[in-house]
């Protein structure tokens, strides 16, 4: 029966790790990349993100954006991120035939640093293909599976790795490169450590996902654990999401409904300046990003999102008085929004400094390493001219028995659940077709 059991829990072992093993190399690799983000920025792009301190005050937020401007006559800013020190450029965003461009500028002197295309922009590349983003909605909704699929790796991988009396490949490796057994036990010593972190990083990674993502939001908004919507009670909002304003919304305000401006009269905006004044003045955290109105009854929607989690914060305020209609601290935010912002902060490592980031490092790489070590495994035991899939065992009850408890883990996350519906239906097709083959 333990034959049998063990035969089984491989084969699904072997489906999820043939689906997934291209995408954890994706995800890990782009992972790894973007945990250094600001330190990147800080070295090869030096020269449009560093600026020497000065003494003297910086330009104002406006004389900044007309710079920016300058070097776009027919486009509309967007955007304007203030400094996040003395050294740090400012950045406007300006719209130009419905595409964004990224301004990077001195702000002590209002020279225009650098000028790059919002979707050529390196960490962006990466982000968006991390997430999958550049190959459609669809593509977007792989994340989801593979997140699924990688806790099931984890679970069916801690059974095989099980030692049951064994005493060589659980903790220690065996043979040498050359041997088949070699992998083996890299595969299994290396998953021992990485797998509660593939676990997390699944985990903290679904809340972005298309389908559950989307689905947890709703949920943890509607039970008062996420958005606190009694802040827009009485307020009237557009239809617009404030993520379309602001990229540093965060996970749970990206789909918060944009507060609407009283139009006052005469029609006379407070301006960019002043919007800016009154932000630094409520205490808004350094180098928030705050998004130009773009109409009669839009607003200055700011947000900041700095590596502190608890300092998130977001305002709207009035483009005619001035008044913040909408002020959303970390605090505010219900205890799922909480909780979900702290695992998406040491996901991208965020929290806790440098240990953080190494930690996170650690695990891609780990990842990256079974991956490798999978891949290399079933080159070695396949047949030739076969996939090598590991067989069933005889006993179709175990079969079944094992296979009902990897549905139950892909139901948690549903089109996960689908995808093994969708594996079992091919692999019964081709167990019924496989005797009339023979005969």
């Amino acid at each position: 029966m333990r034959d049998a059991v063990y035969r089984a829990v491989w084969r699904w072992h072997f489906y999820a790790g043939l689906l997934c093993l291209p995408f954890l190399i994706l995800l890990s690799a782009t992972g790894a990349i973007y945990l250094f983000k600001d330190e990147i920025n800080a070295t090869l792009f030096a020269a449009r993100t560093v600026v020497a301190a000065e003494a003297t005050a910086p330009l104002s937020p406006d004389r900044l954006i007309f710079n920016a401007l300058e070097t776009a006559p027919d486009a509309e800013a967007a955007t304007f991120t203030e400094p996040a020190d003395a050294t740090a450029s400012a950045v406007v965003t300006l719209v130009e035939d419905g595409r964004r461009i990224l301004v990077f500028l001195n702000p002590n002197t209002g020279d225009v640093l650098d000028r790059v295309a919002a979707d050529r922009e390196l960490m962006m590349v990466v982000r968006r293909l991390h997430s999958l983003a550049y190959f459609g909605p669809v593509a977007n909704g792989v994340v989801e599976v593979v997140a699924g699929f990688a806790i099931i790796l984890v679970a069916t991988g801690a059974y095989l790795w099980w030692p049951r009396g064994r005493g060589g490949g659980v903790v220690t490796i065996r043979a040498g490169p050359a041997q088949r057994v070699w992998w083996r036990d890299l595969h299994a010593v290396t998953g021992l450590v990485a797998g509660a972190g593939l676990v997390f990083l699944a985990a903290t990674g679904l809340p972005w996902s298309i389908v559950w993502g989307a689905q947890l939001r709703t949920w943890s908004n509607a039970a008062g654990l996420g958005q606190p919507r009694a802040l827009w009670a009485d307020k009237a909002v557009s239809a617009v999401p404030m993520g379309e304003r602001v990229s540093a919304a965060g996970w749970t305000m990206q789909d918060a409904p944009v507060p609407l401006s009283r139009p006052q009269d005469p029609l006379v905006a407070i301006g960019i300046d002043r919007a800016v004044a009154i932000l630094h003045g409520l205490g808004m955290p350094a180098g928030f990003e705050v998004a130009l109105p773009a109409g009669g009854t839009d607003v200055y929607a700011a947000a900041a999102y700095p590596r502190a989690v608890s300092r998130q914060r977001l305002i709207s305020l009035d483009q005619y008085t001035g008044r913040p209609l909408v002020d959303v601290r970390f605090s505010d935010i219900g205890g799922v929004g909480r909780a979900i912002q702290y695992g998406i902060g040491l996901h991208k490592g965020d929290l806790w400094g440098r240990a953080n980031q190494l930690a996170m490092l650690a695990f891609c790489l780990a990842t990256i390493l079974l991956s490798i070590t999978a891949a290399a495994m079933w080159w070695k035991r396949r047949p030739a001219g076969r996939l090598g899939v590991p067989p069933w065992p005889r006993d179709r009850r175990i079969a079944a028995g094992v296979t009902g408890l990897v549905l139950g883990l892909g139901l948690l996350f549903p089109l996960t659940g689908l995808v093994i519906l969708a594996m079992l239906g091919l692999d019964l097709g081709i167990q019924t077709l496989r005797p009339r083959r023979a005969a």
